[in-house]
């Protein structure tokens, strides 16, 4: 017989757990009329998400409960709360269709999850399947940071923009795209000289325009997915040198010396 009374661990899951609040707070900040703090409260939690899981792994204090919890918090901070975001800044004029469009976001989302955590274990942990529900969230997120400081799209243009938006993402999470995951990447050891150089680019235009770049990171990623095998196959079919399929060429004649 299992035992229930066993503890679990700590740190992982109040890590979990400002996840939750996150974005608890983000609905709050909704029904207040505060899409900006309800944005920022959602790319909050997302650290909270990469913080929990990088811990779990590097404390080994991995379980079962941990990876269910995890997804509960998700379905709340990258579900729910995008889905109320983007219904009530964006498309409320459009009446049911609107909200229908924010639940099938919200639809596909807890899909995307429930499909991850059957998988777990199953298939190749560099890679997803489908786009991720915090990379989908944060599409969204920044979009409104973006349109806050910058955009600052009319009452016209937004909601058609952002249907489109909300249907792309929604298929690119239940689909069969493969998107990198990164949990190979290490930043022990030697790297080429120039990924340092991309960081601190990097660096400077997060230091610039932290909006336009947060967007710009979140935006490629979830096009990365769709886009990489095609051009990956293409340049290898460019670049591609020809294999010689008969044997080695014969060498030439020996030149004939006349003696004078």
């Amino acid at each position: 017989m299992k035992d229930y009374r066993r503890g679990i661990y700590l740190i992982p899951n109040l890590l979990t757990t400002g996840n939750l609040f996150s974005g608890f707070y983000a609905i709050v900040s909704v029904f207040n009329a505060d899409y900006l703090h309800a944005a920022i409260a959602i790319l909050v939690a997302m650290a909270f998400d990469v913080l929990d899981g990088k811990s779990a792994r590097l404390t080994k204090t991995t379980s079962r409960f941990g990876v269910e919890y995890d997804s509960l918090a998700d379905a709340v901070s990258f579900g729910v709360a995008p889905g109320l975001l983007i219904y009530s800044w964006a498309l409320s004029s459009y009446g049911r269709i609107g909200w229908v469009a924010a639940f099938l976001f919200l639809a596909c989302g807890t899909l995307r999850l429930a499909r991850f955590n059957v998988q777990v274990g199953t298939i190749e942990s560099k890679h997803f399947v489908g786009l991720p529900i915090p990379a989908a969230a944060g599409v969204i997120a920044s979009l409104v940071v973006l349109d806050h400081h910058i955009l600052r799209m009319g009452a016209e243009i937004k909601p058609l923009l952002i249907l489109g938006l909300i249907y792309a993402l929604a298929f690119l999470m239940v689909s069969t795209f493969h998107y990198r995951s990164f949990k190979d990447f290490h930043l022990r050891g030697r790297k080429p000289f120039h990924m340092l150089v991309s960081a601190v680019l990097v660096l400077i235009i997060l230091a610039a325009a932290p909006q336009i770049l947060l967007f710009v990171l979140f935006a490629g990623y979830a096009l990365s997915g769709v886009v990489e095998r095609p051009v990956t196959a293409l340049a290898r079919k460019i670049f591609k040198q020809p294999v010689p399929t008969h044997g080695p060429s014969p060498a030439p004649p020996a030149s004939q010396h006349h003696d004078s």
